[in-house]
């Protein structure tokens, strides 16, 4: 069998660049977490797992970055990311560093967990580890416009909390139920992966936020740093960091990529309800 020496160094080449150039792929995981409104995704599983994917599966990673910027949303969506960032992580045999930028709260913290290290800039909030449920009640506005709603099922808590009803107690206690169970996984998915916990649990579960600073007093992050500077102090100035990007938009963006008739004037509406929806989320932690 012929020797081809140039085939031979192209196949070493990647093993190489890499000793010289580590790489990090950096994927940004940033938004309310969740449906944010019914033309776009919000950050969910389905639109954020194609990035992750491409991140962990890239040849000769040292490791994979996740950049969050989340005051939280749906628990399940925050969970099912946090799993299959695991997964990920596990097959590729790299570790995840994860870097909070504004805020990692609720479900962006549960997120951030995901990482083996979780780093953010002291001014940073982080936390809010909790459940919380909100809505409005309308039955006196139903009953001021002459408006008779009528609801017929079949299961007595169907109806459960239903916002032109009067509150029902039972339903306002099948709700609290409902948290404590899932505050109850949360709370136990942050004691597995944050063992260096510090301070009174209580505390530390009650949902309260916390900065960046205090974080690391309570070991609720590792360190303070952005993505770059820290990870050029861990892999060298050589490091490259690519973005990869997620791909955006549900319905809205398919019609835009066809141009189709009346496209603009969802992509205002959607737009704006997005945005107020987010706003809202943001606005809670003053950001």
């Amino acid at each position: 069998m012929p020797f081809r020496p140039f085939t031979a160094l192209r196949a070493l080449l990647p093993d190489a660049l890499a000793r010289r150039h580590p790489v990090v792929p950096v994927v940004r995981l940033s938004g309310a977490i969740g449906a944010v409104s019914p033309l776009r995704a919000g950050l969910s599983l389905g639109a954020c797992a194609p990035a992750l994917e491409r991140a962990f599966g890239m040849k000769g990673i040292r490791a994979v970055a996740l950049v969050i910027n989340s005051p939280g949303g749906s628990a399940a969506q925050s969970h099912l990311i946090f799993r299959r960032i695991r997964a990920l992580a596990a097959e590729a045999g790299v570790p995840v560093l994860a870097f909070v930028e504004d805020v990692a709260a609720s479900g962006g913290y549960m997120i951030a967990c995901a990482g083996d290290e979780i780093h953010c800039d002291p001014s940073s909030l982080v936390g809010s580890i909790g459940v919380v449920s909100a809505g409005f009640g309308f039955t006196g506005l139903i009953e001021r416009l002459g408006v008779e709603r009528r609801v017929h099922t079949a299961g007595k808590s169907k109806a459960m909390l239903d916002p032109f009803r009067p509150e029902n107690p039972d339903d306002v206690a099948r709700l609290k139920t409902i948290q404590a169970d899932v505050q109850a996984m949360f709370t136990e998915l942050v004691r597995s992966r944050r063992p260096g916990l510090k301070g009174d649990p209580d505390e530390l579960f009650s949902g309260a936020v916390w900065t960046g600073r205090q974080g690391l007093a309570l070991g609720l992050v590792d360190g303070h740093g952005d993505v770059r500077s820290v990870l050029r102090a861990r892999f060298g100035d050589n490091v490259r960091l690519p973005v990869v990007e997620q791909v955006r938009g549900g319905l809205l963006a398919r019609l835009l990529r066809r141009r189709e008739p009346g496209a603009v004037g969802l992509a205002a509406i959607e737009g704006a309800l997005a945005a107020l929806d987010e706003r809202a989320a943001f606005a809670r932690y003053g950001l």
